[in-house]
């Protein structure tokens, strides 16, 4: 029986593990990377896709050939607003755009463009989106994390000891205290901090991260209360680890806080 629990602890930090590195790698502030072609030289970027103010986000390239230059676009998103064309700033080896900063939550498209001589390359076709944030402070954004893995960790576990009629409650208590303080408490606390609102899910907006966090709760605040009646309830503790699961897989910060430039025109 220990050889087998210490079987499926190892299973659920995997999954765990791998789901949030799928999380980071399919969100919507993963910087952008690839390389273009240019003066026979083959560049390397790195395109970021979310910034903390207060300053202009600077976004750089590495050409060291000095022959390269270039310029970027770059305008507020989402709208149909006019672009901008500005001159890449030579720093060193560096190429960078400053794209000019906004409020928190604001957002705003950008597109480079490099030259050397006769010959011009768009670095990224497709303009890449930037959000603005303010800092959120450590005390705050460790414990979110931390909690939030707890949860999902403890989730796992559960749903395991569902499977294979173990005794849930304890696993279930975790899941729920955890993820309580990582999603109700602590979550808030950053959104506060990093976007000026506490919640920007429903019934307020269409935050999926507040939105799916919610979610999450109401499916194990059930199956917590099934638990407390019987320790080997399997359907309610399976379906909230099922449900955890899946939401984990939805991109982090994916239908995030975002000015609307049309109801709140730029000053």
């Amino acid at each position: 029986m220990k050889n087998r629990s210490v079987l499926f602890w190892i299973i659920a930090i995997v999954i765990t593990l791998l789901s949030s590195v799928y999380t980071r790698m399919t969100g919507p502030t993963k910087p952008v990377r690839a390389s273009v072609e240019i003066a026979s030289e083959t560049i390397d970027y790195r395109l970021i896709r979310t910034y903390d103010q207060p300053s202009d986000a600077p976004v750089r390239i590495k050409a060291e050939n000095r022959d390269i230059e270039g310029y970027y676009r770059v305008r507020l998103y989402p709208g149909e607003f006019p672009w901008d064309t500005l001159q890449l700033v030579r720093e060193n080896d560096y190429l960078v755009a400053y794209i000019p900063q906004l409020p928190a939550a604001g957002k705003a498209q950008y597109q480079i463009v490099l030259e050397a001589g006769d010959e011009s390359v768009v670095v990224n076709e497709e303009p890449v989106i930037i959000r603005f944030r303010d800092a959120v402070p450590a005390w705050a954004l460790t414990p979110h994390i931390i909690f939030m893995f707890a949860a999902m960790l403890f989730s796992m576990r559960a749903g395991i000891a569902a499977l294979f009629r173990e005794k849930t409650y304890n696993f279930a208590l975790w899941t729920i205290v955890t993820l309580i303080l990582g999603g109700l408490v602590f979550g808030p606390i950053v959104q506060k901090y990093a976007f000026g609102d506490w919640w920007t899910g429903w019934p307020f907006g269409t935050d999926l991260t507040d939105n799916k966090t919610a979610v999450s709760f109401i499916f194990w605040a059930i199956a917590f209360f099934k638990v407390r009646k019987n320790p080997y309830h399997r359907s309610w503790v399976l379906a909230a680890a099922i449900i955890l699961f899946l939401v984990y897989l939805i991109p982090h910060s994916l239908l995030g806080s975002e000015i609307d430039w049309t109801q709140e025109p730029p000053q």
